[in-house]
């Protein structure tokens, strides 16, 4: 059986740099991106304690983070790699670090490729950041890709 390499994006300039960078390395191998819609999209505050849940705002972040699988998809076919490697795309609702983690340990991934979003300083100690989250707790190897 081959490497299974497993690639979060977000739309992201990192995170398309840490797609190249699994095609180009892993050739052969299947690869999965991973889209994880945070469970509050689609939560709204009345700012009174209350709120309410708009579910076509999280249905069209779920259709957005198919979409980047679909766009995956022809990135991997213009490159003409889709001949040699299996590419799968996943969406997932829930706390980003934690679904990435917990969809590599349930899909037997064997490498996570990840994008940086280059936090550093106050903003990577107040806001956390999830390539980190994941680089450390991760069961797999974990590659960053600037």
């Amino acid at each position: 059986m081959g490497t299974h390499i497993l690639v979060p994006i977000d739309g992201s300039p990192q995170s398309w740099a840490a797609f190249d960078h699994a095609v180009s390395n892993h050739d052969g191998a299947t690869i999965t991106t991973l889209h994880v819609v945070d469970p509050m999209e689609g939560v709204y505050s009345d700012y009174g304690g209350g709120g309410y849940y708009d579910a076509q705002t999280h249905d069209r972040a779920v259709e957005r983070g198919e979409e980047l699988g679909d766009r995956a998809r022809d990135r991997a076919d213009d490159a003409g790699l889709l001949e040699t490697t299996v590419l799968e795309t996943a969406v997932e609702t829930g706390p980003t670090a934690r679904t990435i983690l917990e969809y590599a340990e349930e899909n037997d991934v064997d490498h996570i490729v990840i994008g940086s979003h280059g936090r550093s300083g106050v903003a990577r100690i107040l806001l956390g950041s999830v390539a980190e989250t994941v680089s450390r707790r991760a069961p797999v190897p974990v590659t960053i890709v600037r």
